[in-house]
């Protein structure tokens, strides 16, 4: 087995006394990795930030949310289930109503998603100022490319114009 290697595919972890918990398998098979792509998703956030403190149906849900399509919500609702991050109600009524609310681990991932909402509006200013100064920075290095370019073009063509009055 080449060093390195896990034995077991589906075991994204490592017994290394090195391991760094914080890091994670960027393999597809990867548990975590699965369950940060499920729970980090656009869709996902919001349906879970909406259902803190308060249970909906799907069509209060689908109205809340702005840009997400039906087929999307349902999909979403039906992932954040099949993790147990929400409940959903079906009540015998015509038309039957359906209510969607966190469970217990939904609302303790709401708490998280909640800090990094707190740190991102701390910080928004910082971010949009980086960001700024980038686009800065890209806009003059590919200036300065595109004038190099232009020069070595320049000195191409002159060594081109050369060599052929040297040959006629």
């Amino acid at each position: 087995m080449e060093d390195g290697t896990l034995r077991s595919p589906g075991n994204c972890g490592d017994t290394d006394a090195n391991y760094d918990v914080f890091q994670w398998d960027t393999r597809e098979d990867c548990e975590v990795r699965q369950i940060l792509d499920r729970v980090a998703d656009k869709w996902s956030l919001l349906v879970i930030a909406l259902l803190d403190q308060q249970s909906l149906r799907f069509t209060e849900l689908r109205r809340q949310i702005d840009g997400i399509s039906q087929r999307m919500l349902a999909r979403t609702l039906r992932h954040l289930e099949r993790d147990g991050l929400v409940s959903r109600t079906v009540f015998p009524t015509v038309p039957p109503r359906v209510d969607y609310a966190l469970t217990p681990l939904g609302a303790t991932l709401h708490e998280t998603i909640r800090t990094l909402v707190t740190w991102t509006e701390t910080h928004q200013n910082e971010i949009a100022a980086a960001r700024a100064a980038y686009d800065v920075r890209a806009a003059a290095e590919r200036d300065e490319a595109h004038r190099e370019a232009g020069e070595r073009e320049r000195i191409a063509r002159q060594a081109t114009a050369g060599s052929r009055g040297r040959t006629a």
